[in-house]
C-alpha cells in the first residue's frame, strides 16, 4: 500500500470526482431521450471541482461553494494564466442549482455539448497545472 501525503490524495480525489461528474454528462448526453439539464449540472461539477483540486493543491483555503467565479478568482491568484478559461466558465455556475426544481428553464442539445466540450476543456487545463504525482 503507497502512502501517501493529504496534499496529494486530497487533490487526486477533487480530480477524480471531476473526471466522474465528466463521465456523467458524457452518459446522461448517450441517454434517449438524453438527459440535458443533468449533463449541465455535471458540467459544472467537473468545472468546480478541478478548481478546487487545484487550491487544494496549492494549500488554498475555500469555502463551500459552486461559484465558478469565486473559485476561480483563488485559482487566478495561483496561476494568472487560468483569467481566460475562468471567464469562459463563470456563467456555468448557474448549472449548479438552476435546473434542480421546476422553472421556466429549457436546455438545447447544442447548450449541454458545448458545456461538456468547455469541461472537458477546462479539466484538462486545470490538471495540466498539476504535478504529475497529483494527477493520478
Amino acid at each position: 500500500m503507497r502512502h501517501e501525503d493529504p496534499r496529494t490524495a486530497d487533490t487526486q480525489a477533487w480530480l477524480a470526482k471531476a473526471r466522474q461528474d465528466l463521465r456523467a454528462a458524457e452518459v446522461d448526453l448517450a441517454a434517449e431521450p438524453p438527459l440535458l439539464e443533468d449533463a449541465l449540472f455535471h458540467c459544472q461539477q467537473a468545472v468546480e471541482k478541478s478548481l478546487k483540486a487545484l487550491l487544494c493543491w496549492n494549500d488554498r483555503a475555500f469555502r463551500k461553494t459552486h461559484s465558478i467565479e469565486e473559485l476561480g478568482e483563488v485559482c487566478i491568484s495561483v496561476d494568472a494564466s487560468l483569467a481566460k478559461l475562468i471567464d469562459d466558465t463563470a456563467h456555468m455556475t448557474e448549472y449548479a442549482w438552476a435546473f434542480r426544481y421546476p422553472g421556466d428553464m429549457e436546455v438545447e442539445r447544442a447548450e449541454a455539448e458545448e458545456a461538456l466540450a468547455l469541461a472537458t476543456r477546462a479539466v484538462g487545463d486545470i490538471t495540466a497545472l498539476l504535478p504529475e504525482a497529483a494527477r493520478q
